[in-house]
């Protein structure tokens, strides 16, 4: 490659970021002003570096075939700045490949053609209104729904975050600075985006704006809400002490809460909710739920629409799972089987209940499937490896091509991600916020027998899946355009 061809690469590169940071103040002003959240192809844009706009457009290369960039974009960006467009998630992505492919025209023309829904429509409410959210236990997974939750205040989503609940630990001071620390700092997610302060005195942490009351309590039936102007609640309990009605139940009789969600699977009659999949099952009536678990969440939507559309007759579930709080550091004393071993020096065998609990959420396949789980020395980012026998002859090209298309255009886009690459591996999938990733290149097709392997991440990818649970139970709706295909 010549000089000059290598300067023409390098100011393209430039001028692209140059329009990335014009489409930025954009973005950020359809999220706070019109309640519109933009999107490429399911990835949203908003409060995203430039370099990261650049490499989500590189993405669509990947799974469209189709080469996009901030040039076929910006325009349809501009374009809406100028319909006075009402409450919606906006994939800017699809629209954009629309429009090249069929040679470009007048932006404004064409988004307001395609976004007929919501033009004119500034003034509508999103459905819903707001719901005080409580974390009840701050944990691994406790910190990252605040990190979510915090991320996604404003911009239509209705969920605020008023508090956390806690055991008390001495000096509340120290204990307010380490757990902001621990929310500003993470091994595996890295530092919080953003700031966060402590007041001691009203023993509260501050996140980006967000006051967050910081509650101590050895016990649900200690706390009275009302108390910190908390009322009508839903509490999400990410403790793991209590999973059946009786004890979950007790957040129930606390004044000021509503409703609890389990982020763990529930015993006996408590709903086991993956989102996406059986969320209609809950009626205003249900005021226990759970969010079912990280595997589960994962796995279920894969099975769904493998069953839809080839029938499953049997299968095996073999959970390639990262080491957890539960397990010990080093060799010592543990009530369940192999987890008293060092977890990140052995593979530890053990049991998982995520093949039973699909049933919970796909009736029609109770007793097709078995499963079990090894646990590995590594701190997360797990792996779905479902052994499948179907109801009709398919090869792995099919197979990927049907999930690839469940990824893109189905109800399914935030539950199922795709990846077609020979290089991935477990670290590039933290952050993602599906709830779990088919990887294509795994992929086994021969006759009616199917192995497919589900990356999931198991501490961001499940959070996120329990904020779409939290947004359906309180009526957060948005208009998503263009339009799937159902």
């Amino acid at each position: 490659m010549s000089q000059q061809s290598l300067d023409t690469v390098f100011q393209e590169w430039h001028d692209n970021q140059a329009i990335a940071e014009q489409m930025i103040p954009l973005i950020g002003r359809l999220y706070r002003h019109n309640n519109v959240v933009t999107t490429m192809f399911g990835r949203s844009l908003f409060n995203r570096s430039v370099i990261r706009i650049i490499k989500d457009h590189r993405f669509v290369r990947k799974v469209e075939g189709t080469e996009l960039n901030v040039k076929d974009t910006f325009p349809l960006v501009q374009a809406m700045m100028e319909l006075n467009l009402g409450p919606a998630h906006v994939d800017v992505g699809k629209l954009g490949v629309m429009w090249k492919k069929q040679g470009g025209g007048d932006p404004v023309a064409f988004m307001r053609e395609q976004l007929a829904q919501i033009v004119d429509a500034h003034d509508a409410q999103v459905v819903g209104k707001t719901q005080d959210v409580v974390l009840y236990g701050f944990g691994r997974i406790g910190r990252i729904l605040a990190r979510v939750l915090v991320e996604k205040a404003g911009g239509g989503n209705l969920l605020r975050l008023k508090a956390i609940v806690v055991r008390g630990r001495g000096d509340i001071a120290k204990d307010l600075e380490k757990r902001a620390s621990l929310l500003r700092r993470d091994s595996v997610h890295g530092p919080f985006d953003g700031t966060i302060s402590v007041d001691a005195e009203a023993r509260t942490l501050t996140a980006n704006g967000n006051v967050i009351k910081v509650i101590y309590a050895d016990s649900p039936a200690e706390v009275d809400y009302t108390e910190y102007g908390i009322n009508n609640a839903v509490v999400v309990d990410n403790t793991g002490i209590w999973r059946d009605e009786a004890g979950l139940g007790q957040h129930l009789a606390c004044n000021g809460v509503a409703k609890a969600v389990l982020t763990a699977p529930g015993k006996g009659d408590i709903k086991n909710i993956v989102y996406g999949v059986n969320h209609d099952d809950i009626s205003e009536d249900d005021r226990l739920i759970s969010a079912a678990s990280c595997t589960t969440n994962a796995i279920v939507p894969v099975l769904k629409v493998l069953n839809d559309e080839y029938g499953i007759e049997s299968g095996h579930v073999e959970t390639v799972h990262s080491y957890t709080n539960d397990q010990n550091l080093i060799d010592n004393y543990h009530k369940g089987d192999r987890r008293g071993r060092s977890a990140p020096l052995n593979m530890v065998l053990t049991e998982t209940g995520a093949a039973k609990a699909v049933a919970k959420a796909l009736p029609e396949l109770s007793g097709k499937l078995t499963g079990n789980a090894i646990r590995v020395p590594t701190p997360n980012v797990s792996m779905a490896i479902l052994n499948l026998t179907l109801g009709k002859d398919v090869d792995a090209a099919a197979l990927n091509d049907y999930l690839r298309g469940m990824s893109l255009d189905s109800p399914f886009q935030k539950q199922i991600d795709y990846v077609d690459s020979p290089e991935v591996v477990s670290t590039d999938f933290v952050g993602n916020r599906h709830a779990g990733i088919v990887d294509a290149k795994a992929t086994i097709g021969n006759g009616r027998h199917a192995v497919l392997y589900v990356w999931y991440d198991n501490e961001f990818g499940y959070s996120c899946q329990v904020i779409r649970l939290l947004q359906h139970m309180s009526h957060v709706d948005f208009v998503k355009l263009p339009q799937t295909i159902a």
